[in-house]
């Protein structure tokens, strides 16, 4: 049985809306949450990007859904030893609840400490050595540990979960999926992609949950969502590894200038028609996906919890 559930998006929203938004989708049906995390927005069109770790400490005590950061980058702006700090003391009180999505992030977040922004290839060695950093603190013992690229000094973790939070791996290329399918307890895309989910079970995945996220645009017509999505998201339509290491928000937004309108909805179901939506939904439940989470964009909010509580999500079940 597919898991639904609905993406915050940090960068649109402030902490007080996120928490509103989600206590939302749990009246309108979903079954989860996901949250970006982000130091700065895609756009300053976007406008917002607050602390995740604060706003899930305020989700944990609204909601009783699950929640998982997608993602996290543990590698150069927070220390590892950090994030798995965090990540024990969200999962406590959470009661479980919590899951850690982790990523080889974007300069856009991770330069404000460090210019340096490293190769796919560097980053992937990183993220291997912060999840092995990060599993070792979760035991509760004493940790020292001396790598390539990091280092941690008689550490210990008091406050625990119960269990240690799962570690979720995102992954679009072969080389990431496949070390997600050998590290991580879970697997998570923004693309519908078959060959990505098989790869990812091939390479020691198999039993483990995979997650997929979309962005949509309710609107009360296909035109309001269009121009709100080209306004919001054109980033969507940027292509390449662009978005790995521009540094600033408006580097991307001189890009995005040569974005249509078409290239920005692209992939994104729009507008007022349920079936739009269940259809793009389907393909993500098609591509092999265990859990799907969908993401509003803009301000209609409110219209959009109704519309997928009475429309939608009944008919993807």
């Amino acid at each position: 049985m597919t898991t639904f559930g609905y993406f915050l998006s940090c960068e649109e929203h402030g902490p007080q809306e996120l928490v509103r938004q989600a206590k939302a989708a749990e009246r309108a049906g979903f079954e989860a949450l996901w949250i970006s995390d982000h130091f700065h927005p895609w756009l300053d069109e976007q406008g917002q990007s607050p602390f995740v770790w604060s706003v899930i400490g305020a989700l944990a005590e609204a909601t009783s859904l699950p929640i998982a950061t997608a993602v996290t980058c543990p590698l150069v702006r927070t220390h590892p030893a950090v994030i798995a700090h965090a990540t024990a003391t969200t999962a406590a009180l959470t009661g479980g609840r919590f899951r850690l999505g982790v990523g080889t992030g974007e300069a856009l977040n991770e330069h404000i400490v460090e210019s340096r922004w490293p190769p796919l290839s560097e980053r992937l060695e990183m993220l291997e050595e912060a999840v092995e950093i990060m599993r070792k603190l979760f035991t509760g013992k004493l940790v020292t540990h001396r790598g390539r690229h990091y280092s941690v000094d008689t550490a210990r973790l008091y406050t625990l979960p119960d269990e240690p939070a799962p570690i979720l791996m995102s992954g679009l290329g072969q080389k990431s999926t496949e070390l997600a399918g050998r590290i991580a307890d879970g697997y998570i895309s923004t693309a519908p992609n078959a060959d990505s989910v098989r790869s990812f079970r091939e390479s020691g995945g198999a039993g483990k949950p995979t997650l997929g996220g979309l962005k949509a645009c309710y609107a009360a017509d296909e035109a309001t969502a269009r121009k709100t999505v080209h306004r919001l998201w054109p980033t969507q339509g940027i292509k390449g590894e662009a978005s790995q290491i521009l540094p600033l928000p408006r580097h991307f937004a001189q890009l995005a200038e040569s974005v249509t309108e078409e290239e920005a909805v692209a992939g994104s179901p729009i507008g007022p028609d349920p079936e739009v939506h269940a259809q793009a939904i389907r393909q993500y439940v098609d591509a092999g996906f265990d859990e799907v989470y969908v993401n509003q964009i803009g301000p209609e909010q409110d219209a959009f919890f109704d519309f997928y509580a009475r429309e939608v999500l009944p008919r993807v079940r």
